[in-house]
């Protein structure tokens, strides 16, 4: 479907032709007309998806088209964190660019004469605020924020809102809302908690739900299957052997991503790292610097998995494997768009094996393995290690065992010596909470 197709006014139409955006994805194709009746709305999408489209242009297309209040805020959009408000910021600010309607960004994170815009702004009744939870409680806390006549209320993203424990901010500025109004919200997940929110906040609402799609074609994956402690020597193997232009390494944790960019500076990469210890200012300057270009490698944790809008990144490193599937195509889907061919590359250590198989599960395919490199002490074969592992550390305490203990692992007959050399002259009663069967 076109967005000619729908039934947007034309000042919506000639910001999409300025921005060359001519064909509908599955989530606007869904959404948008079901908002511009004006029902409430819930849908289930991935980021990359074009929700922020999906709810922006039908709103913005009723704002355009005037009967409401001026000088007061009428929109208010929730995201969980400052970079995904951002994004939404950029985006109103192209798709309302012939339009008649004002917006204020609130976020965290800056100086005092950004707080007085954000204020001006707020008191001032910018159309569209779109805004971080802390922040705009901050604000409203002060005494001057009037929500009273907001039409349109938007939770972007709300699953991570509900897992950062954002619930009660929520809360707290929907009893700000009248109760009549139109309210929006996109999750990427639908777990119970989620739809106790939806439940509470939405009223009769359409469900829209695009399926965590599988990762694009256009990325090759393939993955090392290797020792933690190999790691690092094959992330700089790798670099010494690869053209390192536009590649993000994800890590589970701030310490790896530390160690990491610490080990690549030494290489004399040009490498920089983003995680939450980094001070507000010091992470925008390095987003800034990679989406420039001025930084060829950027190590993350999952801070950056979704939310970050730059279509010429060439390589996903995961050098942990992430827990779900779904943040596994967070991740990878950073590489790969608008068109673009990408690779996404993931350490597999003996601890996470099981993890990638289920992602393996969700692809519908094995992922392609390669070789460590002999100088890194090759392949350890990882995905049976845990199995000889464990047969390695019983063999440890084999000649220290009593006699007749491997004829049952229940544990109150392996610590009892009276037992172990007792005589079974015929078996025990049980009131049916029978042993677990010896499946070794």
């Amino acid at each position: 479907m076109y967005f000619t197709d729908l039934d947007l006014n034309d000042s919506v139409l000639d910001a999409l032709d300025s921005m060359h955006f001519e064909e509908c994805t599955p989530i606007q194709e869904k959404a948008i007309p079901a908002l511009l009746e004006g029902r409430d709305l819930i849908g289930v999408a991935q980021t990359g998806t074009g929700k922020t489209a999906a709810y922006l242009l039908p709103i913005l297309n009723k704002l355009s088209e005037g009967n409401y209040p001026e000088d007061a805020v009428n929109c208010v959009i929730m995201a969980p964190t400052r970079e995904l408000a951002q994004q939404i910021d950029q985006a109103m600010e192209g798709f309302s660019y012939f339009m008649n309607v004002s917006s204020v960004a609130v976020y965290g994170g800056n100086d005092g004469i950004v707080f007085a815009q954000q204020k001006r702004g707020l008191i001032k009744g910018a159309d569209v605020v779109i805004a971080t939870p802390g922040r705009l409680i901050a604000h409203i806390q002060m005494g001057y924020v009037d929500l009273s006549h907001v039409s349109f209320f938007v939770l972007d993203e709300a699953d991570r809102m509900l897992d950062m424990g954002f619930y009660d901010d929520i809360m707290q500025i929907v009893r700000l809302l009248p109760e009549k109004r139109h309210t929006i919200m996109f999750s990427a997940t639908m777990p119970q908690k989620i739809q106790q929110l939806a439940k509470t906040i939405l009223h009769d609402p359409v469900e829209v739900k695009i399926a965590v799609s599988r990762p694009a074609d256009k990325i090759k994956q393939s993955a090392y299957m290797c020792y933690e402690k190999q790691k690092l020597g094959l992330i700089r193997w790798l670099f010494r052997h690869e053209e390192a232009k536009r590649v993000i390494v994800f890590a589970s944790k701030k310490t790896k991503v530390k160690d990491v960019t610490r080990s690549l500076k030494q290489m004399g990469m040009n490498v920089s790292e983003m995680h939450s210890d980094l001070e507000q200012a010091k992470r925008d300057e390095v987003m800034l610097g990679f989406k420039n270009g001025h930084i060829n490698i950027l190590v993350a944790t999952d801070i950056l998995s979704r939310g970050i809008d730059i279509d010429d990144i060439q390589m996903v490193i995961n050098y942990d494997v992430p827990h779900d599937y779904e943040d596994y195509v967070h991740r990878i889907g950073r590489t790969a768009r608008a068109g673009n061919d990408g690779a996404a590359l993931t350490f597999v250590s003996p601890d996470d094996s099981r993890y990638f198989r289920q992602i393996e599960d969700f692809l519908g395919k094995k992922v392609e393995r390669l070789d460590i490199p002999e100088e890194l002490g090759g392949n350890p074969i990882p995905e049976v290690k845990k199995e000889t592992e464990g047969k390695r550390k019983g063999s440890k305490n084999r000649g220290k065992r009593k006699p007749n203990a491997h004829r049952t692992r229940n544990s109150q007959q392996d610590n009892n010596p009276k037992k172990q050399h007792r005589p079974r002259r015929k078996p025990a009663r049980n009131s049916g909470n029978e042993a677990p069967a010896n499946k070794n």
